[in-house]
């Protein structure tokens, strides 16, 4: 299987031996049976999973490796950490709650969910993103002109506005590329 790998040390937590636990929990626990690096990509195979069809049951199962400590990285942050944080303004009002990071090309994106069922990409920059106050159980978000807002409404308002943040912020999600099995510290 291919592991898509957001790790720091993937050498030494994807060891032959090692068991892992999954998201979703019910496609786990999977222990590595074999491992090699191919052109830049992790190939790991897995005793519960010993041939192709078993192994087609797994795309998108994510592998999740206890972290034993994240402090001390100053803007560098796990998905599971971003998950579930509350997304404000610079003002302090509610945008919505982030639901995914996703991990594009260039650069992360928020997946922030807002009633009733609207759903932002914010890319995931300083720019935009300039907190992330974990204990707070917040993000902070200075969004360019529409990308929370009827982008009509904001034209009519400034019309000037800067719509290439749109594009790039819609665009993304068509470049997102799902890998067979996503890995990541948990």
């Amino acid at each position: 299987m291919l592991v898509e790998v957001r790790t720091d040390d993937p050498d030494e937590r994807f060891v032959v031996g090692a068991v892992l636990t999954t998201e979703p929990p019910d496609r786990g626990p999977l222990t590595i049976a074999a491992r090699r690096w191919h052109s830049g990509r992790l190939l790991l195979r897995f005793d519960e999973a010993p041939d192709r069809t078993t192994a087609e049951m797994l795309p998108g199962t994510r592998l999740v490796v206890d972290v034993v400590d994240s402090s001390g990285h100053d803007e560098e942050y796990y998905d599971h950490e971003l998950v579930g944080l509350t997304a404000v303004d610079v003002h302090g009002a509610p945008l919505g709650v982030v639901a995914q990071v996703l991990h594009n090309t260039g650069h992360e994106h928020l997946l922030v969910r807002r009633p009733p069922h609207e759903e932002v990409l914010v890319p995931f920059v300083a720019a935009i993103v300039p907190c992330v106050d974990l204990s707070g159980g917040r993000v902070v978000i200075d969004p360019p002109v529409g990308l929370f807002d009827d982008p009509e409404a904001d034209r009519a308002q400034d019309p000037g506005a800067d719509r290439d943040h749109l594009a790039s912020a819609s665009a993304s999600a068509d470049d997102a590329e799902l890998r067979s099995v996503g890995a990541e510290e948990h």
